[in-house]
């Protein structure tokens, strides 16, 4: 048998022991940190350092190769000034982000699935220096006298998590943040309501991460705005979820079980306090907490379907419940929002519609507001403003009838225009209606 030459041996060998192709870089922008993605031929182990005098992080992926040159991407508004990569001792790939000011990273591995292949994600998270207002700052302005309701939006997805994807390469993630984007705008018009964007631009926030987000912001309701999708494309119809009575039972368990959740409710950012109580006592009051909340969820979430029915195919006329991580939160109202279903040609035509974009959000919002103005959280400026008087205050907002507004009390036209001594069906926007007790 005839020797194979050596200096192919060698190159055999170090072919084989390159086990991983890096075949391309994504860079996306969060308020609070940059990401960085890798996409990987295979699994592959890596190691991350930072190093100062200048800033620098140092990414030593094992057995891997660039497939290509080092690419060029955007890194405006990031940390990063400019990324070089070359081989390390033969096998491994080494990659510098040259910085501009210290970061913290952490770093994980993704396996492939139906959507993409193996990754190798870097978080380059802000330091502490850089955040905004902390907790207790938002904690003491929410609390001040006739505060505004605080809503909010969590548009799904977003960054290298596109969500579904419908005829036209129409995206959820890029459908939702239009939505959710719209419906801020009208929240924030409407007086005694303040919306608050848990994503504001196409990046990734973990679910967990989101539902956090919002009680930082010390939120009275948690919208997660989606697209839907099916294999079969004459799936259709909007809906609106809310938690499962079995996901609820098994979120009090986990709160009870880990020790940060704790610290986080006891620390003033949620409204249950577990301080020195037993863990008998401690289960009770965060089971009843959340038996509360998923029931304002139910609430909240029929008043929104009701309104989304004015302008949308329902595919069903009930509030339907799911163990989603999103709306997994003991204190904070939340309900999840399908749209429609991308899926389907007919309405993914009508998501990426402008005007049906608003009239969608403009439903979701009427039946966010009908919820609070017949129970308004206490010390909001709602509240103070519909419950004065022996029979409440309401005060008249965009597209409100005096009949609605009836409908509404359950009284009756003439009686609503004889308390408030009308003489004619006509209402304005801030108008007071002094509600009759019968």
């Amino acid at each position: 048998m005839r020797a194979i030459p050596a200096f192919l041996l060698l190159l055999v060998c170090s072919l084989n022991a390159l086990a991983a192709t890096v075949e391309g870089v994504r860079v996306w922008r969060a308020p609070d940190h940059t990401r960085l993605v890798f996409e990987l031929s295979a699994t592959a182990e890596h190691r991350l350092f930072t190093l100062e005098n200048p800033h620098r992080l140092v990414l030593d992926v094992s057995k891997s190769r660039l497939a290509n040159a080092v690419p060029t991407l955007d890194f405006s508004g990031t940390p990063i000034v400019r990324m070089r990569a070359g081989q390390r001792e033969g096998t491994d790939l080494r990659v510098v982000l040259d910085l501009n000011r210290a970061v913290r990273p952490k770093s994980f591995t993704l396996s492939d699935n139906k959507q993409y292949g193996n990754r190798l994600v870097v978080d380059l998270y802000d330091s502490a220096g850089d955040s905004s207002k902390s907790v207790a700052d938002v904690v003491a302005q929410e609390e001040a006298r006739d505060r505004p309701i605080v809503i909010a939006i969590d548009p799904g997805h977003g960054g290298e998590d596109p969500g579904a994807l419908g005829p036209g390469q129409i995206r959820e993630k890029q459908v939702v943040l239009a939505i959710s984007q719209a419906l801020k705008a009208i929240v924030d018009r409407e007086r005694g309501f303040q919306a608050r964007l848990v994503r504001t631009g196409d990046y990734y926030i973990p679910l967990r991460g989101r539902s956090t987000v919002a009680r930082q912001q010390r939120a009275d309701l948690f919208v997660s705005i989606h697209a839907d999708a099916f294999a079969n494309p004459a799936a259709r119809g909007a809906s609106v979820f809310a938690l499962s009575s079995s996901g609820a039972t098994s979120e009090t368990a986990r709160y009870l079980a880990e020790k940060e959740n704790q610290a986080d409710l006891i620390g003033g950012v949620g409204d249950v306090n577990l301080k020195d109580k037993d863990q008998m006592l401690a289960s009770v009051l965060l089971d009843l907490s959340m038996t509360a909340t998923l029931n304002t969820s139910l609430e909240v979430g029929r008043d929104v379907l009701s309104q989304m029915g004015n302008i949308a195919r329902l595919h069903k006329k009930h509030v339907e419940q799911a163990g989603f991580l999103v709306l997994k939160s003991p204190d904070m109202p939340s309900i999840l929002v399908e749209t429609g279903f991308i899926s389907n040609p007919t309405e993914a035509r009508q998501l990426a519609d402008r005007a049906y974009q608003q009239r969608m959000a403009q439903a979701i919002f009427a039946g966010i507001r009908n919820h609070f103005y017949e129970k308004p959280p206490p010390g909001t400026w709602v509240a103070a403003n519909t419950q004065r008087d022996s029979g409440g205050v309401y005060v008249v907002a965009r597209g409100d009838t005096l009949s609605g507004v009836a409908a509404r009390y359950n009284v009756s036209v003439e009686a609503l225009k004889r308390h408030n001594g009308m003489t004619s069906s006509v209402v304005r926007v801030g108008q007071r209606l002094k509600i009759p007790t019968s």
